[in-house]
């Protein structure tokens, strides 16, 4: 996916990351490996099937992530999503995240777990 040249490099790591959900499904993808549609929705809630749909469309086009089409019978198509090699390389970006958000979640939102 192309967009409008950002030359600020943390302006285009916000717009590839924007949004409530594509951090997350980049997050759950690392953590669990390859799901099938319904096992992200399960564990994205409350996402919708639209909105995830689009943010998977939107990944995809960034090549983040890869969507996989396995032959279960002759009839039948397994889809799963994986991340990509490019995607992988957002294994250290979201592990800082990861890192942050549980230094400073009591500070931000008052939980404690």
């Amino acid at each position: 996916m192309k967009t409008t040249a950002l030359k600020c490099p943390v302006a285009l790591a916000s717009r590839v990351l924007s949004g409530k959900w594509k951090a997350r499904v980049i997050w759950t993808l690392q953590r669990q490996g390859p799901l099938r549609f319904s096992d992200l929705r399960r564990a994205l809630p409350p996402i919708s099937d639209r909105i995830l749909t689009r943010e998977l469309r939107e990944l995809e086009a960034w090549d983040l992530i890869a969507r996989d089409e396995l032959a279960v019978s002759p009839a039948l198509l397994k889809t799963e999503y994986r991340l990509s090699d490019f995607g992988r390389t957002l294994e250290p970006v979201m592990a800082a995240m990861a890192d942050w958000g549980n230094q400073h979640r009591v500070k931000l939102n008052g939980d404690e777990g």
